[in-house]
């Protein structure tokens, strides 16, 4: 399987100039200070954010759900952005989902037809993939901490007929990706059963579609303060599996004698994971597919554009 991966790889037209590498728009909320949505926002309004992202220097939008459901505008609503979108130059690659699991136990059933709508709507303006997760809304606990992963969050239930409900669902969204020539790249995410590397190689094999792999957000993991796999083997075992992938670091600081553990938000460069290993992984594994940068704390998209910049220089010429 990796020979003819690395092949298709080589088949691609991207180099580090072209490969897309796309700003996350979690450094922007969802909710403004004065209670109002950007989901209602004016396209001027809408303007105002993309053009910070523009003069960071990127060329490529994920425009995450917890900013802006593009999927649940309306067809004219939706053309205005992608408008403004094709103005400022920007391109779509992948659209991220946060924290719409299809298996919530209040919300699952909506959260299935709005990821379905999501598939819809990358076919409609050309982007090659979505990620889904299985991880559900903050806790209150979560939202009072300064870093809401220091916190307890919701949990995937051990009960395999629960289990068997999630594979059956991406499963279906999978099918309706892969219809649509899209791939469904799943977010790795502490509890989930997607939340450690054999969790999620088992996951994506039980649910059997080609178009479903891993979102090898292992930063998700290393900034955990308790004890987590090593960084470099969760990505020898995910890195076959392995599409749109979002990246970020941390420094991990780990002293036993005194039973510490703590994470702190850093960039690509300066933290635990070696990306320069991990992306040359993934390459001979035949990635082929776009990047996101994702960065919590300060000025994030500044960071993330320091790690795009970064990123290039760990790509093929």
């Amino acid at each position: 399987m990796s020979n003819e991966k690395t092949v298709e790889c080589c088949k691609t037209k991207w180099n580090r100039d072209t490969w897309p590498i796309a700003a996350a728009m979690i450094n922007f909320p969802g909710v403004l200070p004065d209670g109002s949505l950007v989901q209602d926002q004016s396209v001027d309004q809408w303007a105002g954010s993309l053009q910070q992202v523009v003069d960071a220097g990127f060329t490529e939008l994920d425009p995450t759900d917890s900013w802006l459901r593009v999927a649940d505008l309306s067809p004219s609503r939706k053309g205005e952005f992608l408008f403004l979108v094709k103005t400022l130059g920007l391109t779509i690659p992948a659209i991220s989902t946060s924290r719409k699991s299809p298996i919530d136990p209040a919300h699952g059933d909506d959260n299935l037809a709005y990821c379905h709508r999501v598939i819809d709507t990358a076919a409609e303006i050309g982007a090659g993939a979505v990620c889904f997760g299985l991880f559900g809304a903050l806790t209150d606990a979560q939202k009072q901490e300064l870093w809401f992963w220091t916190a307890d969050g919701v949990k995937n239930p051990d009960d395999p007929a629960i289990y068997q409900k999630a594979v059956t669902r991406i499963r279906e969204l999978g099918k309706h990706a892969g219809e649509c020539g899209i791939e469904v790249s799943l977010e790795m995410y502490e509890d989930t059963y997607i939340g450690t590397a054999d969790g999620a190689v088992r996951f994506v094999n039980d649910v059997d579609v080609p178009a479903v792999g891993i979102n090898a957000d292992i930063g998700n993991l290393v900034r955990l303060h308790r004890p987590v796999e090593h960084w470099q083997s969760m990505i020898e075992k995910v890195a076959p599996y392995a599409k749109y992938w979002h990246v970020k670091n941390y420094i991990r600081i780990e002293d036993p004698a005194h039973k510490l553990i703590a994470s702190y938000p850093t960039s690509l460069a300066l933290g635990i994971i070696n990306y320069r290993w991990a992306i040359q992984k993934a390459l001979s594994h035949g990635y082929k597919s776009a990047f996101l940068c994702e960065h919590y704390g300060g000025d994030g998209l500044s960071v993330c554009a320091m790690n795009r910049d970064y990123l290039r220089t760990l790509l093929p010429r």
